[in-house]
């Protein structure tokens, strides 16, 4: 890797990352706990963690990123910069609590429309592709991830119900990719394999098959499903910090940096979008309206 790939791909990648991480644990380090209520914040900070890591991989990499646009869209190139503005829009609103109202349905949308415009039409060629699958839901996930969000600010219980329905769907078929494939790295099962020096590295992937298969399951029958969907983003978490930081460490080449970068905010971004469903979900005692205050001055 030279210095100047280092500055112009790698470098806005983990200063936008890092910048949006160390302010979300700023900004919300008094709401933050070991306990199961003290979790939920992470979802404010990991999901616009990843927000800003893909966005400005948006900005730096446009050329190669436009491939995926679809080609009957004009101005590919114009949409690869667009979603990247957006992404760092929507991680800035998430982060400091502002617009929220607004910014979370549209991100919403925006995942929304990468499954219909991208995922499900290479579905067809690709039918019996257990990646094509993972990809599709998965950006089904981080949309119902940020309509349950939207959920929380804008009061509407039923967008939440469906969001935690359709959740728990995609960590149960994520769950039986675990058992049928814990070699794996967990979290979102892709092509990536749990770096081999690690001992018992199958051992990961059943244990973060088991957390979403129980999570998936409680979430569905709506059973302690807050507690559910909570300890299922914080397993996920822990594999982060046990396997994919040392993915990333252990990088040296270039496509290995860039792959150990993605693989970090993809997980994030998935534990996260579940750790906000989390926050979305009525509490025992009361409904949590984390935004409520800030939404209120910015109306």
């Amino acid at each position: 890797m030279t210095a100047q790939d280092y500055w112009h791909y790698f470098f806005p990648l983990e200063f936008g990352g890092i910048a949006i991480l160390i302010i979300g644990l700023i900004r919300f380090r008094q709401r933050l706990s070991f306990s199961r209520d003290g979790l939920l914040p992470l979802g404010s900070i990991f999901v616009p963690f990843a927000l800003a890591v893909f966005g400005a991989e948006h900005l730096t990499s446009a050329k190669n990123i436009m491939q995926l646009v679809p080609t009957w869209m004009p101005w590919r190139l114009f949409w690869a910069y667009f979603v990247g503005f957006a992404l760092i829009a929507a991680a800035l609103s998430i982060v400091f609590e502002r617009y929220v109202r607004w910014s979370s349905p549209l991100l919403g949308l925006l995942f929304l429309l990468f499954v219909v415009c991208i995922s499900v039409p290479n579905l067809p060629a690709r039918v019996h592709d257990r990646v094509a699958w993972t990809l599709t839901v998965r950006d089904l996930l981080f949309a119902m991830g940020a309509l349950a969000l939207a959920g929380t600010v804008l009061g509407a219980p039923r967008m939440v119900s469906i969001c935690r329905v359709i959740i728990a769907l995609v960590l149960i078929y994520y769950a039986v990719e675990h058992f049928l494939h814990p070699q794996f790295l967990p979290g979102v099962p892709l092509e990536q394999q749990t770096l081999p020096w690690i001992p018992f590295r199958s051992v990961f992937g059943l244990i973060e098959g088991a957390a979403l298969l129980a999570g998936g399951v409680l979430l569905l029958v709506d059973k302690h499903a807050r507690a559910a969907a909570v300890w299922a983003g914080a397993v996920t978490t822990v594999m982060v910090i046990l396997l994919y930081v040392p993915l990333f460490v252990a990088a040296r080449k270039p496509l290995e940096v860039i792959t150990a970068i993605n693989y970090i905010g993809d997980t994030l971004l998935f534990a996260g979008s579940i750790l906000l469903l989390a926050a979305a979900i009525p509490a025992a005692t009361a409904t949590p309206r984390r935004f409520a205050a800030a939404e209120a001055s910015t109306r």
